[in-house]
């Protein structure tokens, strides 16, 4: 089984993000992944824009797979997102990087852009490891 159909079948456990909202895992790598969106009616608010939430999922989304890549839990200390752009596309694609993997804590970027290049998102997340469970 490839890293990309272990991360899938574990991650399919997710069910917001992966049934309610539709993402799906395109891309894993050690403390990396890459997850895509095409958009519809049901990421959109009422003033026809799509929800932060849609955005912040993502982002919480791509985090988890790729901080919990090998194998030790861990879970988000903390998170600051910044909204830059509305997307200007139909497909969203987010990548989470690991800028630093400590012992227990880890520090994460993870950046969300439609398909025409647009930069919509910027989320750092701070992640605290589970050792020991």
């Amino acid at each position: 089984m490839t890293d990309l159909e272990r991360a899938r079948e574990f991650f399919g456990n997710d069910k917001y993000a992966t049934d309610a909202t539709g993402i799906v895992i395109t891309e894993v790598g050690e403390h990396f992944a890459r997850v895509e969106l095409d958009l519809d009616e049901r990421h959109y608010n009422a003033i026809d824009a799509v929800m932060g939430g849609v955005y912040f999922t993502m982002c919480d989304f791509a985090f988890a797979i790729a901080s919990n890549f090998d194998s030790v839990p861990c879970v988000t200390l903390g998170t600051q997102a910044v909204f830059m752009n509305q997307n200007k596309g139909k497909h969203l694609i987010c990548e989470a990087h690991c800028i630093k993997d400590g012992r227990q804590t880890c520090f994460y970027e993870v950046n969300v852009v439609d398909e025409l290049g647009t930069e919509i998102a910027r989320v750092t997340v701070e992640g605290y490891k589970i050792i020991g469970k």
